[in-house]
């Protein structure tokens, strides 16, 4: 078989190569002692170029097709080695088949954070990442600046040189665009475009082309997007006066409903009650104050006149405390009676509203309980 094989070798020579690794942008066609027939059989398929190298340097590049290697189709190879009528003997070359087509979803990102000045946050850090896709458009500059003599060259051997220069370019494109962070995400299609027409140079110079490169996210530290968060949060909420009402009131609220029975349901009442009042108070606070008025809009009290505080059981709970119209108020819907227990600063125990002399005018109109039925 060896015998048969040689010859074979010796009547038919096929040069071509097939990829099915997916990332390998170079491959050395191994011929024994480099030596190719006269007449050899060249294929190069679609998003192949075939490079000849001889005795150290580029000759010919064949684009796609099929070829039948003579002095005619490859002049470079004939003057180098001086063929001035033909040959018909073996030759010494080496072969490189070089993928030509397009080598996508190449990663780029920040290492660092990228120092920039915002006009509204003022100094920030940014970290951004995406990807670009790319394809060998001079094969003979690719394998004199890239690979040299290597017989197999994949993507992972070049996409840290290729990042740096990304990221590089495209920090120095962000910075001269001076947009707010606010609105990159708007920009980022227009930073692309910017970023693939800026490393067309810098990629030129390895006999690459760069297709398209796509920005994915550009992003804020932890700390200032949650205190971005913060402050869209402060936005949505809007009128924060109205919101603290709607909160105090919320929290009087549920605290009454937890309580069970009837006496629950008049807790609930006075919680209600109270929780407006609550949320008027808190709004009267957090409002601006006007000069020479007071903060519910209504006179100021009479200096030495203030109206006494109540504190209120209820449900075994102490509340409060109340003034007297929010006492008034309760008293009138039932929620207050007589029997209801009260203290105020300077009473020595808990005592029954109706027994307290202060509290006995909010009784007056209301009638007392039925007596019982015989």
């Amino acid at each position: 078989m060896a015998f048969w094989d040689k010859l074979r070798g010796e009547l038919i020579d096929i040069i071509e190569y097939t990829d099915d690794s997916g990332d390998t942008i170079v491959h050395r066609f191994e011929r024994y002692g480099n030596e190719i027939k006269t007449g050899a059989k060249l294929t190069v398929r679609e998003g192949q170029a075939a490079v000849f190298v001889s005795e150290g340097r580029i000759a010919d590049v064949f684009e796609p097709g099929m070829y039948t290697l003579s002095t005619s189709n490859m002049p470079i190879l004939s003057t180098l080695l001086g063929w001035a009528h033909g040959f018909e003997s073996p030759f010494k070359a080496e072969v490189y088949f070089v993928a030509t087509r397009r080598f996508t979803d190449m990663k780029w990102g920040t290492k660092n954070p990228i120092m920039l000045r915002d006009p509204e946050f003022g100094p920030v850090r940014l970290r951004a990442f995406g990807s670009y896709t790319i394809r060998v458009n001079k094969p003979g500059t690719f394998i004199k600046e890239v690979v040299g003599t290597e017989s197999e060259f994949t993507t992972d051997e070049i996409t840290d040189q290729l990042r740096n220069l990304v990221v590089a370019r495209f920090s120095d494109l962000l910075g001269e665009s001076k947009i707010p962070v606010l609105d990159l995400a708007a920009n980022y299609d227009e930073l692309g475009d910017f970023s693939t027409q800026r490393l067309g140079t810098a990629f030129g110079d390895y006999g690459l082309e760069v297709l398209q490169l796509t920005v994915e996210n550009i992003s804020l530290p932890p700390a200032v997007e949650e205190a971005l968060d913060k402050r869209s949060s402060m936005g949505i909420i809007g009128n924060m006066q109205q919101y603290m009402q709607y909160q105090a009131a919320e929290a009087i609220e549920d605290a009454a409903n937890n309580e069970g029975g009837g006496s629950g349901l008049a807790a609930g009442g006075l919680g209600a009650g109270l929780g407006i009042a609550f949320g008027q108070q808190m709004a009267n606070s957090m409002g601006p104050a006007q000069p020479g008025a007071s903060p519910t809009g209504s006179p100021p009290p009479i200096p030495g006149a203030a109206a006494p505080a109540f504190f209120v059981a209820v449900n075994g709970q102490q509340t409060g405390p109340f003034d007297m119209t929010t006492l008034k108020t309760q008293v009138q819907a039932g929620r207050v009676t007589r029997e209801t227990l009260v203290w105020k600063a300077g009473m020595a125990q808990w005592t029954a509203a109706g027994s307290v002399a202060e509290l006995a005018p909010l009784f007056e109109s209301v009638p007392p309980p039925l007596p019982p039925q015989p």
